[in-house]
């Protein structure tokens, strides 16, 4: 059973007239990273707050580890089980001292004091963040109150972390800053993650990538395979990796050439494979 299940989910904003989610079906494993890619109103952060019931559906069904997110009665083990992080970090600091703030949200799960403390000392030093627990979070930069803020979900110890354009306020060394410690956690701590962006080079280290336009899921698939489909990524108003741009341009020159090489050392190795058949040849 999938860990995150959406099915036929639809979604309409009071007072709007247009859906903001047109029946999406959505599947997500334990342990995955999984990137949603799409522009502002492509309804990426409407999906990303279905899952942890702040929306619930109009119709359809949302399931996190087999919980109907319409049962009001489950909807705080739906909260234990999925954090979710925000755009602002300024906006979920609530303490003036570091380790305070990422004590917060176990203290009102009712942890134990001993266990607090082991699970914010955890917390800080997965996220790098341990030598600043004493530190005041406004003197902070906005890629380290943003990872003091993903601190704080840690905590509370869910299964999943969901991330809703966590880098859209922060400048390049904040973004990679919080983009290393999801992905570390995921792949070190088997923590599920979702990753919500419209930035599409921080898709490309993802297990599975959802492309989202108007409400409708447009494709699903793994970075390479999304990417790839340079056609359709133009049609949606989205960029692929320079790597691929380079592949694809080449292949229309006559190159015999995949469209999967992300990174610059395998594409550069295509190229010279390329290259080399076209001079036996």
């Amino acid at each position: 059973m999938s860990i995150i299940s959406f099915r036929q989910v639809h979604y309409t904003y009071p007072g709007d007239e247009l859906e903001s989610l047109c029946g999406v079906d959505l599947e997500i494993e334990e342990g995955e990273f999984v990137a949603v890619l799409g522009h502002n109103g492509s309804g990426k952060s409407t999906l990303a707050k279905h899952m942890n019931a702040i929306l619930v559906p109009d119709s359809g069904t949302v399931l996190i580890e087999g919980i109907d997110s319409r049962d009001e009665d489950k909807t705080f083990e739906i909260r234990r089980r999925v954090g979710m992080v925000f755009q602002n970090p300024d906006n979920q600091i609530v303490a003036n001292v570091v380790e305070d703030d990422v004590a917060f949200a176990p203290e009102n799960l009712g942890v134990p004091s001993e266990e607090i403390r082991a699970r914010v000392d955890a917390a800080l030093k997965q996220v790098g963040m341990y030598e600043y627990r004493t530190h005041a979070p406004h003197l902070l930069s906005g890629g380290q109150k943003q990872r003091v803020a993903i601190a704080g979900v840690i905590a509370m110890q869910p299964k999943i972390i969901v991330l809703d354009e966590p880098t859209a306020m922060l400048d390049p060394q904040g973004r990679e800053e919080v983009l290393s410690t999801v992905t570390r956690l995921c792949r070190e701590k088997g923590m599920t993650v979702v990753f919500i962006t419209h930035h599409m080079d921080e898709c490309v280290g993802a297990d599975k990538l959802v492309i989202m336009s108007n409400g409708y899921i447009k494709a699903v698939g793994t970075p390479a395979e999304i990417f790839a489909d340079v056609e359709m990524m133009a049609r949606e108003g989205l960029s692929v990796p320079e790597t691929t741009k380079l592949l694809y341009e080449l292949r229309n020159l006559g190159y015999e050439l995949p469209l999967d090489a992300l990174d610059e050392q395998s594409c550069a190795a295509a190229i010279a494979n390329a290259m080399k058949k076209q001079t036996r040849s």
